[in-house]
């Protein structure tokens, strides 16, 4: 039996950046982590699998699991539910392995409150321009909500600051191994040069200032 103990470590970023395929990534390169499986009420998209993908549950459902306690972090996002139980993270964590939640901003903020060994990892599109094209490629939604995704992208833009580190997926194999040696560095506790490689500011610096913030001037600040 191993003496190890893991740690959470949470992907979190816009809709439209990668961040499920960034993860499904990592999770298959890296034999010391394991994938959280988030539940959520929202539908079903095409080739998901329920308990792999996500667990698909009804509104009362998820209510009844948020009543109960059940829930390490929990949000609404885009009018849908999601939220991390404590069972999905406790057991791979008890036997040596590390533990991705790829979950939203709101959901990052509890856990951060709820889990000092957490590391928490922001993905960041080039650029906003590349965000919209991403959205609207999918044709999964509307011109209308992809308008609103990106509203609601530059909203959850200001919460960077509360990151160890913001990552920019411009090229997929190149974002992996970024998250890759995060990963390794913060096993080995050798994290000072990669903090700054990957520090937020700078990160979110190479958007353009329209694209930063709502208002337009990007913020650096930590969000509690």
């Amino acid at each position: 039996m191993t003496s190890r103990v893991g740690f959470p470590v949470v992907v979190a970023a816009p809709s439209g950046t990668g961040k499920t395929t960034v993860c499904r990534q990592v999770v298959s390169r890296d034999p010391m982590i394991e994938f959280s499986v988030s539940h959520t009420t929202r539908p079903r998209r095409s080739g998901e699998r329920n308990g792999v993908d996500y667990h698909f549950v009804s509104p009362e459902e998820f209510d009844e699991e948020v009543a109960s306690g059940g829930f390490l972090e929990w949000a609404i996002y885009n009018d849908h539910r999601y939220g991390t139980s404590w069972r999905a993270i406790e057991a791979p964590l008890a036997r040596g392995s590390d533990v991705l939640l790829e979950i939203e901003v709101q959901g990052a903020r509890q856990v951060r409150e709820r889990r000092a060994d957490a590391r928490f990892v922001f993905l960041l599109p080039p650029s906003f321009e590349t965000l919209r094209a991403r959205l609207s490629g999918r044709g999964t939604d509307t011109a209308e909500q992809v308008d609103r995704r990106l509203e609601l992208a530059r909203r959850e833009l200001e919460a960077v600051g509360a990151f160890d580190y913001a990552v920019v997926n411009d090229d997929l194999e190149a974002c992996v191994q970024d998250v890759l040696e995060i990963l390794e560095a913060e096993r080995r506790g050798e994290t000072r040069a990669l903090r700054e490689r990957f520090d937020p500011g700078t990160a979110t610096a190479r958007l353009t200032p329209g694209d930063r913030t709502p208002g337009g001037t990007g913020s650096r600040e930590r969000v509690p």
